[in-house]
């Protein structure tokens, strides 16, 4: 199934099945509409619980994000080639980092660039696999982690280099931070029609060229290995979005460097889930 989220022409946020013919069927049992109360919930609905409800809607131009995350997990250096180029060995463990839920932003929503940039240009692309945790994952093995997984959406990991090199303490967390730094969508395609998350092309397209171009078998830790990881006694609420790393290619370790800049358009595409493009605007 692919799951989106658009506005109906009263300003209503519909959660629909992509028909595949310009509609969108109403979707009812979405997990997302509602939060855990006290953080533990064990039978949390998966993609078979949720419903059509045969009420159709043609699907504008304009999507929303296909969920507001409750958490946004990002895991660095997790293709080898990447760590590479930025002159880092492979790590032995997942990097672990987040960002804001305040950095989401929709497909076709612009990505601005900061205007508290340091130094100069530093605005940079990172093509990524999202995974959407579809119920509780706390202290799950490797052999059970995909079943907690929901569905995979495409996310651009937006980052500001100088700021993450230079400008947090040795954090990353503020030069990932800013505002519209998180683009996700345009669909969730549930897990039931992506059974193996290691067998996906990936790419970012900058003005019409491949910039990076992967393949998430390549990744250091699969996506079993990181759930699994990140649920020791640490609980994986239902919304929780896991960006996976991006490959080789970025901006920041090309020569010279290629910065985003105003009137750029950047995509982002993941085999069997579809393209993620936003413009590139100036600081406001």
């Amino acid at each position: 199934m692919r799951i989106i989220r658009f506005y109906d022409h009263d300003g209503q946020i519909v959660v629909g099945k992509d028909l595949g013919s310009g509609q969108a069927e109403r979707l009812s049992g979405y997990p997302f509409d509602r939060q855990p109360i006290g953080g533990v919930v064990e039978d949390w609905p998966v993609p078979e619980s949720i419903l059509t409800t045969g009420e159709l809607f043609p699907i504008p131009d304009q999507r929303l994000s296909p969920l507001d995350p409750c958490n946004i997990f990002c895991i660095g250096l997790n293709y080898a080639e990447h760590a590479r180029e930025g002159g880092s060995e492979p790590p032995e463990k997942p990097v672990v980092f987040m960002k804001p839920t305040s950095t989401v932003s929709n497909p076709g929503d612009p990505i601005r660039i900061p205007a508290s940039q340091l130094n100069g240009p530093e605005t940079d692309y990172e093509c990524e696999l999202a995974v959407i945790i579809g119920k509780v994952a706390r202290n799950v093995s490797e052999d059970d982690a995909l079943s907690h997984v929901f569905g995979y959406t495409c996310a651009n990991d937006v980052s500001a280099r100088n700021w993450q090199r230079n400008g947090g303490g040795g954090q990353w967390i503020k030069g990932k931070g800013f505002d519209s730094f998180c683009p996700l969508g345009p669909t969730i395609v549930t897990s039931d029609e992506i059974t193996d998350p290691q067998s996906l092309t990936i790419r970012t397209v900058l003005n019409g060229q491949v910039m990076q171009e992967s393949h998430t078998s390549d990744m250091i830790f699969s996506v079993r290995v990181l759930i699994s990881f990140l649920s020791r006694d640490m609980t994986l609420l239902p919304g929780t979005v896991i960006l996976t790393g991006t490959p080789s290619g970025v901006g920041f370790a090309r020569n010279p460097p290629v910065w985003l800049a105003a009137g750029d358009q950047v995509t982002i595409e993941v085999e069997k889930v579809g393209q993620l493009s936003n413009p590139v605007l100036a600081a406001e």
